[in-house]
């Protein structure tokens, strides 16, 4: 579930809090729409900072002179962030 799933829980909430009008013997349909409302924007809201993580790359370049042979040399390596990629 992600940011569609969470306006689908946004929707489907808001019918049962707004515009169905019967009554359940026991359940009260109108804060079960509230709950998924509620449940729906928190849903949404991690959707959207989980698609907004970027991905972390560390690039690290070293130089050094060979003592042996007087050459220089250069040393580069790149690392991620180690996390998966979202």
């Amino acid at each position: 579930m992600s940011i569609g799933g969470g306006i689908a829980l946004i929707v489907i909430g808001a019918i049962l809090a707004f515009a169905l009008d019967f009554q359940v013997a026991g359940i009260d349909i109108q804060l079960i729409g509230y709950i998924l409302i509620g449940a729906g924007v928190v849903v949404t809201l991690l959707g959207i900072v989980f698609l907004t993580r970027r991905r972390q790359v560390t690039s690290t370049s070293r130089t050094a002179v060979d003592p042996t042979s007087g050459e220089q040399v250069t040393r580069r390596s790149t690392t991620d962030g180690g996390g998966p990629v979202v």
